[in-house]
């Protein structure tokens, strides 16, 4: 096995070197080798609620400021979370590949945080904040917040967090930009993701529906693992070292 390992990484890697078009979707897998809790993890519930429950914007509605405990709990974990040497070789990417796109279904900016630049949010930035009445939207990094919920200095509405909740729809505009990069990719690298979640996962359908290769970093399969080219079988952290060490650096 530790054979078939190797010959995996190095036709990983020799697909990467003759690529110019480049395209990463990245996952909860990811963060989590930084620390961060899955956000289906442990036992999903919050308050005797499931997740899917609090993070609505009918719960919103309902009871704001629970909802924003909820996120300043997620806001206070992410304190002294760092990235991960994975967030490193993908952030080093955007200076070896050309045409290079950066996807993201995370939304703790553990990927900014490692120096990647326009980076695509899927589900959005949990350091952001948006105003429920105007839609001013503005970076927010006080933890605690002085106030919950929050309220817009513009218009003096509530504030909510600047994420994707359940039952809404993804922003058209990044979603676009990630579709066209997973159509025009040679290769999409997908690492740490279950491929469970719609529209995101949809993206390695379309790079393998126009001629470019999938390659999956996961410890184990994911749903789409069938759809791809090549399976790396790890940790991210180490996986994608040992790849971007056959890849090599800048051209």
């Amino acid at each position: 096995m530790p054979g078939m390992a190797e010959q995996a990484l190095d036709r990983a890697a020799a697909l990467l070197r003759g690529a110019t078009r480049v395209a990463v979707l990245t996952g909860a897998g990811v963060s989590a080798e930084s620390g961060v809790p899955t956000f289906r993890g442990g036992g999903g519930l919050w308050e005797g609620q499931p997740v899917e429950q609090v993070a609505t914007p009918e719960a919103f509605l309902d009871d704001p400021e629970r909802v924003w405990r909820f996120y300043e709990q997620r806001r206070r974990n992410l304190l002294p979370i760092r990235p991960n040497p994975a967030h490193d070789v993908l952030a080093g990417w955007q200076d070896r590949f050309p045409d290079y796109t950066l996807v993201t279904q995370n939304v703790d900016g553990l990927h900014q945080a490692a120096g990647a630049r326009g980076v695509l949010e899927l589900h959005g930035n949990i350091w952001r904040v948006r105003c429920a009445g105007c839609g001013r939207e503005r970076v927010e990094r006080t933890v605690p917040l002085p106030e919950l919920p929050p309220r817009c200095t513009a218009c003096g509405a509530l504030e909510r967090p600047g994420v994707v909740w359940f039952g809404e729809m993804l922003p058209q505009d990044v979603l676009a930009r990630a579709w066209e990069a997973a159509e025009q990719a040679q290769v999409l690298v997908v690492v740490g993701t279950s491929a469970l979640v719609y529209p995101a996962a949809g993206l390695l359908e379309v790079t393998a529906r126009h001629g470019g290769t999938v390659i999956e970093v996961n410890p184990e399969p994911s749903a789409l693992a069938f759809i791809a080219a090549i399976a790396l079988r790890g940790p991210a952290g180490e996986v994608l070292p040992r790849l971007a060490a056959r890849v090599g650096g800048p051209r």
